[in-house]
């Protein structure tokens, strides 16, 4: 992290995360939910950590591109049984949308978060696991793989963390509306034909296959990359005239920039840019 950071006062940053792995190589960050023996189950801490992470992350210099993993033979199985659900009927409805308002918030850090987020989809994704995976910008997944949107299976709406605004956006309503309503396993391969996931590649692979291409992002035009993601979150709520106006105006930012001048400089010298990320 870089000692000049600007715009930052009195807030620190997190020294460690408790509730899951952080490892940073070369400007790649791997998350690695860790509880293999609950097939990585996610409790209120991992939820509140995954939550701040994704806040602090554009204000840290650590990294360019982001890999969202888990440990063992599971992706997440969503929300622990025991630790949330047993916990949450419990709780008067303040406390239940204070709950549900921290889950959709990491959703919401996910998406605002400009840097690119690989998630690498080993073994089963299932309620909140799969909200997650289906929050990053590109899903890596094996034949093996197995996606489960099981909020109506428990007697709640399937319109949780924001999945009735993401999934309808990556595969159409109609699928959207079978998968959330019944909550039917979607298959690796079928995550693959219906774009869900971008790439399905054999169990040895997956890790090593996200890995690579959160690299090409990291080396790549960060810049461009990041404002690239932004405005994919930004339009979608916009009309074509208002979509239009802002990307009008940040080409015409970008241009003035050093990476842009760099491409003309590499180009003409018949070599590779240099990217900065500035």
């Amino acid at each position: 992290m870089k000692p000049d950071i600007p715009f930052r006062a009195s807030a620190p940053f997190t020294a460690a995360w408790q509730h899951f792995d952080v490892a940073v190589d070369a400007r790649v960050m791997t998350i690695t939910l860790n509880r293999p023996d609950k097939l990585n189950a996610i409790t209120f801490d991992a939820y509140a950590d995954l939550r701040d992470l994704f806040e602090e992350l554009p204000h840290r210099d650590v990294c360019d591109a982001v890999v969202l993993t888990g440990a063992g033979r599971s992706f997440c199985s969503g929300g622990d049984v025991n630790e949330i659900i047993g916990e949450l009927i419990q709780m008067d409805p303040r406390e239940l949308l204070e709950f549900t308002r921290m889950t959709g918030a990491v959703v919401q850090r996910m998406r605002e978060c400009p840097i690119p987020i690989v998630a690498a989809v080993n073994g089963t994704a299932a309620g909140a696991g799969a909200v997650l995976a289906m929050a990053a910008d590109f899903r890596i997944v094996t034949p093996a793989t197995k996606f489960r949107f099981l909020f109506t299976s428990v007697g709640l709406s399937g319109g949780d963390m924001g999945t009735c605004y993401l999934l309808p956006r990556l595969i159409g309503l109609g699928r959207a509306s079978e998968i959330l309503m019944f909550g039917d396993a979607v298959t690796g391969p079928d995550a693959l034909a219906i774009g869900l996931a971008n790439r399905c590649v054999e169990p040895d692979d997956l890790l090593a296959t996200a890995s690579a291409l959160a690299r090409r992002l990291a080396d790549g035009p960060t810049l461009a990359y990041r404002t690239t993601k932004l405005l994919l979150t930004r339009e979608a709520d916009m009309t074509l005239h208002g979509a239009l106006e802002l990307e009008a105006m940040t080409q015409a930012h970008l241009m003035q920039t050093a990476d842009h001048a760099e491409f003309h400089r590499a180009f003409n010298a018949g070599e590779r840019p240099n990217w900065r990320g500035r």
